[in-house]
This record gives C-alpha cells, structure tokens and sequence, in this order.
C-alpha cells in the first residue's frame, strides 16, 4: 500500500516515514502545496496524510483537486489547527478522518489501515478469491488453508492485482505501485518481470491456479 505524506514539519514526516515503513507500507513525502500537487496529478496512491498548513498554500485546496480530478485515494487530514470548523470544512471536502496533532503513530497507522480497509476492501479484513485468502490485517496469503511463503514485494503485489481483479494493469502503473517515485530510476521492467515470475511460481506451488496473465503489448491482467 502506498501513502503520500504531505507535511511541512521535516522531523514530523521523517517520524512517520519510519514508523509507516515498518508497517510495510510505501511512502513518499512532499513538503510543500505545488509539489503535493504535482505528485496526486501524477500519481496514485492509497492513502493521503495532508497537512492543512503548508508554507505556499492550504493542504484543503490540494483535497479540492483530488475530488475534482475523481482521485480515489483514501484522504486523512493531519493538523495543529483543531478547531470544530476545520474538521467540518474538511470533512465536507471529502476527507475520510481528521487526526489533530500530535497523535500516537500507531493511532495514525490505526487510522490508514481503516480508511484503506473501506476504500479499497469494502471494509473487509479477508479477501476471498476462490482457493486464495488474503488477510490485509496479519499480511498473509493461504491457498486452501495452507500459508504461501511470499516476501513484502510479492505480497504487495498479489494484493495490487486482487484489488484491480480483471482489470490489464500497466507494466508503468505495476513498477509505480511498487517503487514510487523512484519507478523512473529502473531503466528496464526486468524488476517487475522478476517479480511477477517469483509470485507465480510461489502461488502455483502452493497449490493456486495461474491467475496472472500476460496481455501483450499492454501489461498483466489477474482473471479470476
């Protein structure tokens, strides 16, 4: 799962980067109202950690884009101003919940397994897909029961194709979702060939039909 952490306070953001890491979700940080713009317009993400101060413009109008632009990502508000009108305005913008600062970091990842729960799983737990079960809370995949022995990318990217069932996914969107910002970085897709490779062969062995297909020239379709 990847979060956008848009927060002016450097050490703030650094403490957040650290603890949402170790939760094993995929950040990116943005510390200013234009650069915040530029990376939701760009890019998708699952979950938006939005300061409403920022030193060139107000965090409320970067939730006013999203919405115009039909963005799906899950909105939280982060922010010293606690008053009952900012809370009201954001939420009629369309955030999904409102932490005041400070908070507790885990509250905070409490609060982003939630809202991507509702967005993304219909407020499940445990997807389903025939002999598959993902568990998004504990991070597992069982095939008939029997646990899947898959690293964090592999995981990672099983879940991306569960939530995008039948849906061709690009090989650009699948090395976004895996590697940010920093996709432009890998020359080639060889990294997400390698992946994808790793992930059939894990599934398969554990028992999972070859859901993932290759549609050429486009990308990978998971047909269930």
């Amino acid at each position: 799962m990847k979060i956008l952490i848009i927060e002016d306070e450097w050490a703030l953001s650094k403490s957040m980067v650290s603890y949402l890491k170790s939760e094993n979700y995929l950040c990116e940080v943005s510390g200013s109202f234009n650069d915040a713009i530029e990376k939701v317009d760009s890019y998708d993400y699952d979950c938006v950690l939005l300061d409403i101060s920022l030193p060139d413009g107000n965090g409320l109008s970067v939730l006013k884009f999203l919405k115009e632009n039909n963005k799906t990502e899950g909105v939280i508000i982060i922010s010293a101003k606690n008053s009952i009108e900012d809370k009201i305005e954001g939420l009629k913008l369309g955030a999904d919940d409102y932490l005041p600062k400070p908070f507790h970091l885990s509250e905070l990842s409490a609060r982003i397994a939630a809202v991507i729960r509702r967005r993304r799983f219909n407020g499940e737990n445990i997807l389903i897909l025939k002999e598959i079960t993902i568990d998004i809370v504990a991070k597992t995949v069982a095939v008939d029961h029997q646990f899947a022995d898959l690293t964090r990318t592999e995981y990672d990217l099983l879940l991306y194709f569960a939530v995008n069932k039948n849906r061709v996914l690009s090989k650009a969107a699948i090395a976004e979702h895996l590697s940010g910002e920093d996709a432009y970085l890998h020359d080639t897709y060889d990294f997400i060939y390698a992946h994808i490779k790793n992930l059939k062969k894990k599934m398969s062995k554990a028992g999972a039909d070859d859901y993932l297909k290759s549609v050429y020239g486009m990308g990978y379709k998971f047909e269930i």
